[in-house]
């Protein structure tokens, strides 16, 4: 039951973001009070959309028509503010004109204080009245955040100042908008990263170990160089949505410092961001990267960034004097937003300073204790079983008269293997639930199946100790009980098998493992189908044999004789192809 590692799973599980562009349905009240989408990209400086009142002057009491126009948008946040301090709680409330593309949100406790859009589709226009209220101050602005996709969004576009008819002249608002921040130059890479100083100037991670992104587009490649205060990094891989990486202080999610790569629009936008919990990845601000830079070709994408070691003013970013796990991830990203990961991500063995002496190390996509489980359970389900059953069911007469430590040879190969089928299971069980520290709710019916097989494995031997005598009266109960659960656990094995094969904690190359899986199935099938014709076959030519005494005994012997040949023949072949099956299987998982 292998229940999968979610080291990093940050970036494979998108649940929940308080933004406007994240939540198609409209219901953003939590983005009210600054009226930010927490995208983590920065807004758009130049407004496109416009935003229009009626008229100029108000009374309280007084409904006047806002409009907003502009290109096409999907989704919008508007409220009205004292222009006079345009950081204090929305005035007034709003009153829908299409409610099939608009409607109504409470803010600061204020219904209908706020309006936002139903669905993700794209507009052009949206009309809504504002009710001034009888406490209107004197001068009154909108205020729109406009959404046209994930990465392209203007914050607090301001519509004219209206104000009462005996009010003061406007004057310069206590709170400003404050202005947009700059991004860092970015700069195109003229030619690939190289792995020629890995160990010697530079602290390489690389998958395959020892790989060279320069030769090698499928390369997973992740450099650090120092120099005095600060760190170059470099990082290279197929990807045509986003490349990632993160410190982290343990092998788990949360609070973990990462940068990723996201491809958009035939650009590589490179963003620092913050990991918690299971929720998607705070963006941070792009201040803290210097020298960035990016190179797109045949699939590959290639970043890189400078960075200070130490960022004492800049929140989330880790101190790289330390030791940390470092993670490499990939995935899909559409409109900047990156969604779940293409493969589990690979992670270092151990701790490393990057900013320490120089080293050439490489990672793991699947965890010791992980790794193990599979390989036990394939051991168990795919060969000791398989083996023992067809030694039960077809090798009987085979070694009639030969002995191992007082009991019939095929009986004891049958029940060693039948034991180690059941001891492996158990120690294979335990292990992720160690790694875990408890249930994994992840990883869909695999554990479940693994549950009933655990409990078949330790029924079975249990049953068997309470056989009754071979001619006893309830000895052919217990013959269709013991092979009905057998037969159970095999099946549930398999099955458990194929879903573990493609969980995050083991997840074995696509399409082969698939592929695999059927064949050792077929294989195995199709040799218990070939005994069974042979066993029918034998028993009809024993049957049509002489009436004559001596020339039954005779023929039947030679029958017999040459059918025990067939069947070692069979069981050798068997072995062999089930061996080999059992390496490429363990082969893979070493691989990861």
């Amino acid at each position: 039951m292998a229940v999968p590692g979610y080291t990093l799973s940050i970036f494979i599980v998108l649940l929940h973001i308080s933004s406007v562009a994240n939540y198609p349905d409209g219901k953003v009240t939590e983005s009210c009070h600054g009226m930010i989408p927490e995208h983590g990209h920065t807004p758009q400086s130049h407004p496109v959309h416009h935003i229009s009142v009626n008229q100029k002057t108000f009374t309280p009491g007084q409904q006047l028509k806002v409009s907003l126009s502009g290109p096409q948008f999907k989704g919008f946040l508007l409220e009205a503010h004292d222009a006079e301090d345009l950081s204090g709680p929305p005035i007034g409330s709003f009153t829908l004109i299409d409610s099939q593309r608009s409607q109504l949100l409470t803010c600061k406790d204020i219904q209908g204080s706020a309006v936002s859009h139903t669905s993700s589709s794209k507009k052009n226009d949206i009309e809504v009245y504002w009710n001034a209220p009888s406490s209107a101050p004197d001068h009154i602005q909108f205020l729109v955040t406009v959404v046209e996709k994930y990465r392209i969004y203007w914050v607090k576009i301001p519509s004219p100042v209206i104000s009462q008819p005996n009010a003061l002249p406007f004057t310069t608002p206590k709170t400003t908008i404050p202005p947009l921040s700059t991004l860092p130059p970015v700069s195109h890479l003229t030619k690939s990263f190289s792995a020629s100083e890995c160990g010697n100037k530079k602290f390489c991670i690389r998958s395959p170990l020892n790989c060279d992104p320069e030769k090698e587009p499928a390369c997973i490649f992740l450099s650090f160089t120092r120099d005095d205060q600060s760190v170059m990094v470099e990082m290279s891989g197929p990807s045509n949505g986003y490349l990632s990486f993160a410190f982290s202080h343990d092998r788990w999610m949360g609070d973990d410092d990462a940068y990723m790569c996201i491809y958009e629009e035939q650009t590589v936008h490179i963003q620092p961001s913050h990991l918690t919990g299971r929720s998607y990845p705070e963006m941070n601000s792009r201040d803290a990267l210097e020298d960035t830079a990016w190179r797109l070709a045949d699939g590959v994408m290639q970043c890189s960034f400078r960075r200070n070691i130490s960022l004492p003013g800049f929140k989330n970013r880790f101190d790289l004097n330390t030791s940390y796990y470092i993670f490499l991830a990939d995935g899909a990203a559409h409109d900047g937003r990156i969604y779940k990961h293409s493969q589990q991500p690979l992670i270092t063995f151990e701790k490393y300073n990057v900013t320490d002496y120089p080293e050439d190390v490489g990672g793991s996509r699947s965890l010791p204790l992980l790794k193990v489980h599979g390989a036990l359970m394939f051991v168990a389900w795919m060969t000791a079983v398989s083996i023992g059953v067809l030694i039960a069911r077809f090798f009987k007469p085979v070694w009639p008269k030969a002995f191992l430590f007082g009991e019939a040879a095929w009986f004891q190969i049958h029940r060693l293997l039948m034991a180690t089928t059941s001891a492996l299971t158990c120690i294979a069980f335990f292990l992720p639930f160690i790694y875990r520290g408890g249930w994994s709710w992840h990883a869909g019916y695999h554990p479940y199946f693994g549950c009933l097989v655990m409990t078949l494995a330790v029924l079975q031997p249990l049953l068997a100790a309470f056989r009754p005598p071979l001619h006893g009266p309830r000895r052919q109960i217990f013959n269709w009980t013991h092979w009905s659960m057998g037969t159970a656990a095999r099946i549930i094995a398999v099955a458990a098998m194929f879903l573990g094969m493609d969980l995050p904690g083991l997840n074995l190359p696509d399409p082969w493992k698939t592929f695999a899986m059927t064949g050792f199935v077929a294989w195995h099938v199709g040799t218990e189908i070939v005994l069974e014709i042979h066993a029918y076959r034998l028993t009809r030519k024993v049957e049509i044999l002489d009436d004559a005494s001596i020339q039954i005994l005779q023929s039947f012997t030679a029958a017999e004789a040459e059918g025990h040949a067939f069947k070692k023949a069979v069981l050798a072949i068997y072995v062999c192809g089930n061996v080999t099956f059992l390496i490429i299987f363990l082969s893979a998982i070493n691989k990861l």
